[in-house]
């Protein structure tokens, strides 16, 4: 089995934000070389998320909306009382996950026919990082 490891930086202009990164992971499955196995596509931080759904810029708006009515930005989490204001990042992080796993057949992402990866960002302006891990033959 065969191993390739990316790493890519984003850092959002917005506190919140959702960004299209499947061109990245398509670039590393190309680097590796893999055309049976998977990808895992992993975010290094414990304020934002990796999940896959349908690249649709009202769905986009729905899921935002919809994780800020699970976990209003507020002033009064217990979090904060250590000197942070990012409570409702790391909520929002759990509700999304940190990770996904996309099956490669072919050499190819293998997805369904709307299917992109997205990195989410829950306490931007600042770089953070996510890790791409080709595994396969």
């Amino acid at each position: 089995m065969k191993f390739h490891t990316e790493y890519v930086t984003f850092k959002t202009a917005k506190h919140r934000e959702y960004i299209n990164m499947t061109s990245q992971v398509e670039s590393a499955l190309r680097k590796s070389g893999i055309r049976e196995g998977m990808i895992l596509v992993s975010a290094m931080h414990i304020t934002a998320g990796v999940y896959v759904n349908d690249a649709e810029d009202g769905l986009i708006q729905d899921i935002d909306a919809w994780l800020e009515g699970l976990a209003p930005f507020r002033e009064d989490y217990r979090h904060h009382r250590t000197g942070e204001t990012n409570g409702d990042s790391h909520l929002k992080s759990l509700i999304i996950h940190h990770e996904v796993i996309v099956p490669v057949t072919n050499g190819k992402l293998d997805f369904g026919p709307w299917q992109q990866v997205y990195y989410a960002e829950f306490d931007g302006q600042r770089s953070k990082r996510v890790i791409i891990k080709v595994m396969g033959e």
